[in-house]
């Protein structure tokens, strides 16, 4: 895949890698199915993705069935659920497993949304969590944590001990998710309204918190000067599901945020941007998920203010090792709109990503991952706010990637003037790469030069230079990685010998 400088009038060049707009593409192999195609009347809307795999085959997908509309909480939405036994091949019917209540003489209405899956493979059980909402959703819910209070917005979760074919009734966690029982007179810390972050929570492998599930969530919550602020956290459980607790707010504007293990048993929460700024917002934690460090922007990562996901590529990697460290990441390809999920893989716990690969080109939102059994992974995510919940199904070979990442540093470039830019590449890989070739991705108007890459040898590091010539018409404009980070290109190894290339789709 060629090393892209992304350039143009009105925007910091970038090193980043050209995505392929078409995901049946070789190398690798990419299969998708929509599995919300046949709604009923009762759950006439689909949104919000949750997927997880459970082993032995045993793919569980769930999202909001919404009647009446796409709306969110308090709607009278219904989680629902489909459930594979070969892997994701196949598919049965869909399965209410919280149905809402649209409201009637007899009763007033309420609705279960958002919901996510963790597993837990050392109890054989699976969790989903979602919001159970009466009269008010996330915008409109107040203080306090009486779950009979109709103004008041609450967190259900219930459990399956036989793979997700028959579940529990709802159990109320909303007096530890949402702390504070003063509707009048709120104290620091208190949470006026919070949701599950959909899609999945995880499982830590290993280290002094081995076992524990961690679920995220965002919320409301007050500060101590008596404003609020938009707040991720986690809650977690040391018993299998037994007892949850919270952990400490972080950060600000954060939405809905996930967690990942990496390979030395840190924690890292990656969330969407509340505030729409363009980016993901990362924090890390030495303590499970109790608390986190400060909260930085990945610029490596664009964010249009969606929900994204990330996971461990090898879940069962022991602790430390070269494949622990390797993660993927799937979101809205874009920092203006809900367009171009893609998949993004980092080998070195998040701290610089390869090469994109696109999932779905044009309109496309939430997104989860799952690594399955047989090699692949599977993506469930929105093809559009109503009847497509699209399952994309793919081999480690169709990510298309090597561990090499680049950087650039800041130059200017004039109108109609050619800029020579530097590129140092470093090859995090255990073979020579070989064979690559460097170019710069450009808009119209704008050329650039393909230049050879020499051979790097493991751990070694090489610069080329590539020349840049820009239109007559822009106006100059600096070309940088933002705060010079080091980006990675995707380029993917043959098997023997060991070569790499990058090539331009």
């Amino acid at each position: 895949m060629a090393l892209a400088l992304l350039a143009g009038t009105g925007a910091a060049a970038q090193a980043a890698p050209i995505p392929p707009a078409n995901p049946a593409a070789a190398p690798g192999s990419f299969t998708e199915t929509n599995i919300g195609a046949d709604r009923t009347a009762a759950n006439f809307f689909y949104r919000i993705p949750a997927l997880t795999y459970l082993g032995n085959k045993v793919v569980l997908a769930a999202w909001d069935g919404r009647p009446g509309s796409a709306a969110d909480a308090p709607n009278a939405n219904s989680i629902v659920q489909r459930r594979s036994t070969d892997g994701g091949q196949t598919w049965g019917p869909v399965q209410v497993i919280a149905a809402g209540h649209v409201g009637d003489a007899s009763s007033a209405k309420y609705g279960y949304s958002d919901p996510s899956y963790i597993y837990d493979a050392e109890a054989g059980k699976v969790f989903a969590f979602f919001v159970y909402s009466k009269d008010q959703g996330f915008g409109g819910s107040q203080f306090g944590n009486d779950d009979a209070d109709r103004s008041v917005i609450s967190s259900a979760v219930i459990e399956s001990s036989d793979g997700g074919a028959t579940w529990s009734q709802p159990r109320l966690i909303t007096n530890v998710t949402k702390p504070g029982t003063s509707k009048t007179a709120p104290v620091a810390g208190d949470v006026r309204s919070n949701f599950a972050s959909s899609g999945e929570g995880i499982q830590l492998k290993y280290g002094q918190y081995k076992g524990r599930l961690i679920q995220q969530y965002a919320g409301d919550v007050r500060q101590a000067d008596g404003t609020n602020r938009i707040q991720a956290y986690s809650v977690y459980s040391d018993d299998h599901g037994a007892t949850w607790h919270k952990g400490a707010n972080v950060g600000d504007r954060m939405d809905e945020n996930k967690t990942v293990v990496l390979s030395d048993g840190r924690v890292l929460l990656n969330s969407r941007d509340n505030a729409n700024q363009g980016y993901r917002k990362v924090a890390i934690s030495t303590d499970g998920g109790a608390t986190y460090g400060p909260v930085s922007q990945d610029t490596e990562l664009p964010d249009p203010a969606n929900n994204g996901a990330i996971a461990r590529m090898f879940p069962d990697a022991a602790q430390g090792s070269a494949d622990a460290k390797k993660l993927i990441f799937t979101n809205a390809n874009s920092k203006t709109g809900r367009e171009n999920v893609s998949a993004r893989v980092s080998c070195d716990d998040g701290a610089t990503w390869p090469g994109v690969r696109t999932i779905r080109s044009g309109f496309s939102a939430y997104s989860t991952v799952s690594r399955l059994a047989d090699g692949t992974f599977g993506v469930l995510y929105e093809g559009n706010y109503t009847d497509n919940m699209a399952f994309a199904k793919f081999d480690d070979a169709w990510l298309n990637y090597a561990c090499a990442p680049l950087s650039v540093p800041a130059v200017t470039t004039a109108p109609a003037a050619t800029q020579q830019v530097p590129v140092t590449i470093t090859n995090q890989e255990a073979a020579t790469l070989t064979g690559a070739t460097a170019t710069i991705y450009t808009p119209t108007g704008w050329t650039a030069t393909t230049v050879p890459v020499p051979d790097v040898a493991p751990g070694a590091s090489t610069t080329v230079t590539v020349a840049l010539t820009a239109p007559a018409n822009a106006s100059g404009r600096r070309t940088s990685t933002p705060h010079s980070r080091r980006r990675m290109a995707g380029f993917r190894s043959s098997r023997s010998p060991p070569r790499f290339r990058w090539h331009r789709r």
